[in-house]
C-alpha cells in the first residue's frame, strides 16, 4: 500500500476508535495500528505475519509467545509435579497381598475389590481405583490418621455414609469420580478440616447444597465435572468453603446463574461453566470475584450478557464465551477487563462488531472468532484466529492460490464459448428459428456466469494484500449483493431454459407424430416467463431484510449455497426450495427424459438392422450420457451440500470455494460444446456455409484476375 493510502487509513481508524496517539504507540510498541516489532528490533510487521508459522522476523520474535497461556489451566500439571524423591521400600506392616506397596502408600488398582482392604494406619496415600466397591459405610476410614490421599474413582460407589471419612484430618485430596453417586448428604465431608482437593466427576449427582460441604475450610480445588446439576444454591456456593479457589463444573444442566449464587466466593480465581444449559444470567453474579482469572461460559444457551456483567473482574486474564446464541454485544461489555489476555467468541455472531468493542483491551494477544473477517476490528491484538474461512484470507478474497487464477481461465472459457456460439447462430441460417432463440437465450444466461467469475476475480485484486481490512464491508456492500443476485439468475435461468429444450426435443422424439410445436410467440413468450421467474428468483431476498438477513453476504464469494446455525429461518427455506426443489426436480425431469428419448430411438432402431442405424444410436447414447453427466457432475455435489448444511454437518469453506468457482459453473462452460458447436446439424450448416464463403471467395478472385489481365492487354 502507498505510505499515504496508509497514513489516511491510519488516521481513519484514529478516528473511528476515538484512540490516542499514545494509546495507539504503547499498544503497538510505537508500530502503525494492525502491525507489531520484531521483538526490539524496530521492524514492524502485520498481524497476519505473526504465529503464521513462518519465520518473518530476522530474530524469530514473529513466531515466539504464540501458544495462549492465559489464565491458570495450563498451571495444572505443575499441582501434581513431584518435588521431593521419595524412598520406594515399603515402610508399611500391613497391605494386602494382591496390591502394591510404596513407602507409605498402596496401590490397589483394578484388583476386583469389592471392598476396602484393611493397611497398616500409617500410610499416607491410598488408591483402590477401577474396581467393584459399591458404598463407603460409616467410620470406614476411622483408622488412617495420617491418609493424605484417597483415590476411589471408576468403582460403583452409590452410597456414602455422612460419617464415611470421619477423623481424616489430615486428608489432602479425596477422588471419586466416575462412580454413581446421585446426592451428597449434609456434612458428608465435615471432618475433612484439611482437605484441598475435591474430585467428584462423572457421577449422577442432580444437586448441590452449602451442608454438604460443611468443614471444608480449607478447599481450595472442587470439580463437579459432567454431572447432572439443575440449580445451584440459593445461597453463596462458596459459604462453606471460603478459601475455594477453582469450580469447575462443566457438562451439567444448570439453566440460570443467580446473583446470590457466588456472593461468598472472593477467593475464586478460576470457574468453569462450559457445557451447561445456561440461559440467563443475572446482574452483579460475578460481582465479588475481584480475584477471578479465567472465566468459562462457553457452549450455553445465553443469549444475552447484562451490560456491566463484567465490570468488577478488574484481575481477568482469559474469558471464553464461545458457542452461545448472543444476540448482541454492548460496545463497553469489556470495558473493564483491562489485564485480559485470550478471549474467546468462536461460533458467536456479533451483528454491531466495531473497532470501540476492543479498544480498552490493551493487553489483550490472543482473540478467536467464528469469522476471520471479524480480524479486522481487533488490530491491535497480536494472534487473531480463524486466519481464513477457508474462501478468504487475511490477505486475499480468494484463499486459494490456484483458484484466484482459475476464476479467470473459467470465466474466459466461459463469456468465449458463449460469445463465440451466439455469434456463429447469429452468422448461421437454421430452420428451427425456435430452437435457436432458445439455445442464444442459453448461452446469454450462461454468460452471465462468466461476468459473475470475472467481478470475483476483479474484487479478489482490488482487495489483494488487504482484505480481511475490508471482508465485512464488501460482504454488506451493494456490489456483492448484486454480483451474487448476478449468479443465481444466471443459474436458475440456465436450469429453467435446459429443462424447457429437454422437455422439447422429448416431445419431439418420444411422439414424434404429435402435432403441436411451439410457434414464435409462443417460444418467445416462454422465454420472457422464464426470465422473468428467474430475475424474481433474483431479487426475492431484497424485499424483506427482516425475513432474509444478508443472503448474498455470507461468504467471500457472494453465493448463498451454505446454510449456518445463524441463517434466518426465512432465508434457509427459500435457500432449500431453490436448490433441493426446484433444481432438484429439473434435474430428475432432464434424467428421465433423456432416458426415455433413448430407449425411444433404440425401440425404433432394433426394428431396422442397417449398421447406419446401429452407429447412430450409439452417437445419440454418448451424447445424451454427456450431457446427463456433466448435469450430474455439476448439480450432485450442489444438493449433496445443501443436504448437509441442513443437517447441520460443519462444511469447510474451501469446499464451497471449489464447488462455487470449479462446479457450479460447468454447464455454463460446457453447454455451447453439448448443445451446438458438437451436434451434427450444426456441423453440416457450419461446413456448408464455409464451403459458400469459400466458393464466393473463389469468384471474387477469379473476376478480379480476369479484370487484372484485360488491364494488362488494353495498355499494350
Amino acid at each position: 500500500m502507498h505510505p499515504l493510502c496508509a497514513l489516511l487509513f491510519l488516521a481513519g481508524i484514529i478516528a473511528f476508535s476515538d484512540l490516542t496517539a499514545a494509546e495507539l504507540y504503547a499498544a503497538t510498541g510505537g508500530c502503525p495500528l494492525g502491525q507489531f516489532p520484531c521483538g526490539n528490533l524496530s521492524v514492524c510487521l502485520p498481524q497476519l505475519r505473526h504465529c503464521n508459522g513462518v519465520k518473518d522476523c530476522e530474530n524469530g520474535a514473529d513466531e515466539e509467545n504464540c501458544v495462549d497461556n492465559s489464565g491458570w489451566p495450563h498451571l495444572f500439571d505443575a499441582f501434581l509435579r513431584k518435588n521431593i524423591e521419595e524412598s520406594k521400600e515399603c515402610l508399611l506392616d500391613v497391605f494386602p497381598e494382591a496390591c502394591e506397596c510404596e513407602a507409605k502408600k498402596v496401590n490397589c488398582n483394578s484388583r476386583d475389590l469389592q471392598h476396602v482392604p484393611a493397611v497398616s494406619s500409617n500410610i499416607t496415600a491410598f488408591e483402590l481405583n477401577s474396581n467393584r466397591i459399591t458404598s463407603l459405610p460409616p467410620h470406614l476410614f476411622i483408622r488412617y490418621k495420617n491418609l493424605e490421599r484417597l483415590h476411589l474413582q471408576n468403582n460403583s460407589i452409590h452410597t456414602i455414609s455422612n460419617r464415611a471419612f470421619s477423623e481424616l484430618y489430615n486428608l489432602r485430596k479425596l477422588f471419586l469420580s466416575q462412580n454413581r453417586i446421585t446426592m451428597l448428604k449434609a456434612a458428608i465431608f465435615r471432618n475433612l478440616h484439611n482437605l484441598e482437593w475435591l474430585i467428584l466427576d462423572d457421577n449422577q449427582i442432580s444437586s448441590v447444597r452449602q451442608e454438604s460441604f460443611t468443614g471444608l475450610k480449607s478447599l481450595f480445588f472442587l470439580s463437579l465435572l459432567n454431572n447432572s446439576i439443575e440449580h445451584l444454591p440459593n445461597n453463596s456456593f462458596c459459604q462453606e468453603m471460603p478459601r475455594l479457589n477453582w469450580l469447575e463444573m462443566e457438562g451439567n444442566l444448570i439453566s440460570t446463574l443467580h446473583s446470590s449464587s457466588f456472593q461468598e466466593c472472593r477467593a475464586l480465581t478460576v470457574l468453569a461453566l462450559r457445557r451447561n444449559h445456561i440461559e440467563m444470567i443475572e446482574e452483579g453474579t460475578f460481582s465479588t470475584m475481584q480475584k477471578l482469572i479465567d472465566l468459562d461460559l462457553s457452549m450455553n444457551r445465553i443469549q444475552e450478557l447484562p451490560p456491566s456483567l463484567f465490570h468488577n473482574l478488574w484481575n481477568l486474564k482469559q474469558l471464553n464465551i464461545s458457542h452461545n446464541p448472543l444476540s448482541h454485544i454492548y460496545q463497553d461489555q469489556f470495558d473493564n477487563l483491562v489485564h485480559l489476555q485470550s478471549l474467546g467468541m468462536e461460533g458467536t455472531e456479533i451483528p454491531n462488531i466495531s473497532i470501540r468493542m476492543f479498544r480498552s483491551l490493551g493487553n489483550l494477544s490472543h482473540i478467536y472468532f467464528k469469522k476471520f473477517e471479524y480480524c479486522g476490528y481487533s488490530p491491535n491484538v497480536r494472534s487473531c484466529k480463524p486466519n481464513t474461512d477457508g474462501i478468504s484470507s487475511f490477505e486475499n478474497l480468494l484463499a486459494n492460490i490456484i483458484l484466484r487464477v482459475f476464476v479467470w481461465v473459467v470465466a474466459f472459457i466461459i463469456c468465449f464459448g458463449n460469445v463465440f456460439v451466439i455469434c456463429l447462430r447469429s452468422c448461421i441460417t437454421s430452420n428451427d428459428h425456435h430452437h435457436t432463440m432458445s439455445i442464444k437465450s442459453l448461452c446469454c444466461a450462461d454468460c452471465l456466469m462468466g461476468v459473475y467469475l470475472f467481478f470475483i476475480g476483479a474484487f479478489d485484486i482490488k482487495y489483494c494484500g488487504e482484505y480481511n481490512r475490508n471482508a465485512q464491508f464488501w460482504m454488506e456492500s451493494t456490489q456483492c449483493q448484486l454480483i451474487g443476485s448476478l449468479a443465481m439468475l444466471s443459474t436458475e435461468v440456465s436450469v429453467m431454459l435446459l429443462t424447457y429444450m429437454t422437455l422439447e426435443k422429448y416431445i419431439c422424439i418420444v411422439f414424434p407424430f404429435h402435432n403441436y410445436r411451439a410457434g414464435r410467440k409462443q417460444t418467445l413468450l416462454i422465454l420472457i416467463t422464464i426470465w422473468a421467474l428467474g430475475f424474481m428468483i433474483a431479487v426475492v431476498p431484497f424485499w424483506d431484510r427482516q425475513t432474509f438477513g444478508n443472503y448474498y453476504g455470507k461468504n467471500g464469494v457472494c453465493f448463498p449455497l451454505h446454510s449456518d446455525l445463524t441463517e434466518k429461518p426465512g432465508a434457509r427455506t427459500y435457500s432449500t426450495g431453490i436448490f433441493l426443489g426446484l433444481n432438484l426436480v429439473a434435474f430428475i425431469i432432464i434424467v428421465f427424459s433423456y432416458t426415455s428419448m433413448f430407449y425411444s430411438v433404440r425401440r425404433t432402431g432394433s426394428k431396422t438392422a442397417r449398421q447406419t442405424i446401429f452407429d447412430e444410436e450409439v452417437a445419440i447414447a454418448k451424447r445424451f450420457f454427456f450431457i446427463v453427466f456433466t448435469d450430474a457432475l455439476c448439480w450432485m455435489p450442489i444438493f449433496l451440500l445443501k443436504i448437509l448444511s441442513l443437517l447441520q454437518v460443519e462444511i469447510r469453506g474451501t469446499v464451497i470455494l471449489w464447488v462455487v468457482i470449479f462446479i457450479l459453473p460447468i454447464n455454463s462452460a460446457l453447454n455451447p460444446i453439448l448443445y451446438t458447436i458438437t451436434t451434427a446439424a450444426f456441423q453440416e450448416r457450419l461446413k456448408l456455409c464455409l464451403q459458400l464463403k469459400w466458393q464466393q471467395l473463389g469468384v471474387k478472385e477469379t473476376s478480379h484476375s480476369v479484370s487484372m489481365i484485360y488491364t494488362q492487354t488494353s495498355t499494350l
